[in-house]
């Protein structure tokens, strides 16, 4: 028996990249920005960056700022690539998820995208 199941809570740490495929296919990229539970104040977060694809793809792309807080659910996988310069082969973790959960307030939300966008507004 595997299991691949990763559970995570944190702050986008970006706006979401949207892309529309001529299949109808849609994927969402961002940024998660995690603390840990013990973490001192000072301690940086760690960083996961996330795959979304469908429907969870457009909601996230309509609803997640820099900053807001979500929950995800799902796997772990690696991209592989070559590095154009070098050749040498390439890897980066990244998280699938399945499941996205929108859990700031609409006010919490508010003041995260004015904090990041203070000249917007």
């Amino acid at each position: 028996m595997s299991v691949n199941s990763i559970h995570l809570v944190g702050r986008a740490g970006r706006d979401p990249e949207v892309k529309y495929f001529e299949s109808g296919n849609v994927v969402c990229n961002f940024t998660l920005a995690v603390n840990r539970r013990t973490s001192k104040k000072d301690e940086p977060p760690d960083w996961f960056d996330l795959e979304i694809w469908g429907k969870t793809a457009e909601i996230a792309g309509n609803y997640v700022k820099k900053g807001s807080l979500i929950g995800i659910q799902g796997s772990l996988k690696f991209d592989h690539w070559e590095d154009r310069n070098s050749g040498t082969p390439r890897s980066k973790p990244v998280i699938r998820v399945n499941n996205l959960d929108l859990l700031g307030s609409k006010r919490d939300n508010a003041e995260a995208t004015m904090n990041n966008y203070p000249d917007e507004f």
